[in-house]
């Protein structure tokens, strides 16, 4: 639990810092991003933190990849 405290604090610190400058030069699409990422690694984080199994994205990316790959060593073999 104090892991998970600690964690939404670093993030608030990082939102404190952060957002004042984004809202001050008007740039709503980086303060948008920057949320949307922010959230997410801090939703990892915390995740992480409880021990979750998260997913590594390698596997989604061999996964995608591999009929191509299959068939390049097809032709290999041949």
């Amino acid at each position: 639990m104090l892991a998970i405290a600690g964690i939404l604090a670093f993030g608030a610190v990082i939102v404190w810092m952060e957002v004042p400058y984004l809202l001050k030069n008007k740039r709503k699409k980086d303060l948008w991003v920057f949320s949307i990422l922010l959230t997410l690694g801090l939703g990892l984080a915390v995740a992480k933190s409880m021990r979750a199994e998260i997913a590594n994205p390698l596997e989604w990316i061999a996964l995608l990849y591999r009929p191509l790959s299959n068939y390049v060593f097809g032709l290999l073999e041949s």
